[in-house]
């Protein structure tokens, strides 16, 4: 996949253009090898900014149906998300499980970046939520560095359940890379819960959050 496609190239620009966004630590992405970003989540456009203004290409899930829509729109939707490196994942299959995760293991052994968010969901409030072990067990599985990002201000781009995208400045950190032992994917848990803290550790730092030491539910999951 080339780094630098044109959809990159574009989305990239409008946000420099239309947002002004603040940008700090790029040079922290690694220039190559496989790597992890693990960010915290605030807003449904997260993961494209990320894709678009990062150096290297990071791969995220998004919702399969993003890439099987019928028409026009939907080749649309289709060329766009494969073009910023997005990954289609089943509705109802849980991004953080396993099975997720192995094709994540693939594309950071073929030299690739991948992006996940350890809360698993955005957090509507704007606290960080405790981190869910598959950034930990991706860490270990794999030995790649896995490179902190504290996004801060995206939720006023597109608040919870707005339709309408309002361009507002926002800052993307990017933290140190953090490297942990190549354990493969077998090992204790109690040295994945570690690694994850770690990593989530990392990402406060950047962004200041109020922390919350409780998962983070989606709406309507009690």
């Amino acid at each position: 996949m080339r780094e630098n496609n044109p959809t990159r190239l574009l989305v990239r620009g409008s946000l420099k253009a239309l947002c002004r966004p603040q940008i700090l630590g790029a040079e922290n992405v690694p220039t190559e090898g496989g790597f992890i970003v693990a960010s915290n989540h605030l807003s449904f456009l997260d993961s494209v900014i990320i894709q678009a203004l990062l150096p290297r290409t990071v791969s995220f899930f998004a919702k399969a149906e993003y890439f099987n829509q019928p028409g026009v729109k939907g080749k649309i939707s289709k060329s766009f998300f494969e073009s910023v490196g997005s990954i289609p994942v089943e509705r109802g299959q849980q991004a953080a499980s396993v099975n997720a995760l192995k094709s994540l293991v693939e594309i950071i052994e073929a030299g690739r970046g991948v992006g996940i968010y350890p809360e698993g969901t955005r957090s509507r409030d704007g606290k960080l939520y405790r981190g869910r072990t598959g950034v930990g067990w991706l860490a270990l599985s794999t030995g790649v560095p896995v490179v902190p990002v504290g996004l801060i201000g995206t939720e006023k781009l597109q608040p919870a359940d707005a339709k309408i995208i309002k361009p507002r400045s926002f800052t993307l950190k990017v933290g140190k890379p953090l490297q942990f032992e190549h354990l493969g994917p077998k090992h204790p848990l109690p040295v994945r819960r570690e690694a994850t803290d770690q990593i989530m550790d990392a990402i406060a730092e950047l962004t200041g959050q109020e922390r919350v030491e409780h998962y983070n539910s989606a709406p309507g999951v009690a």
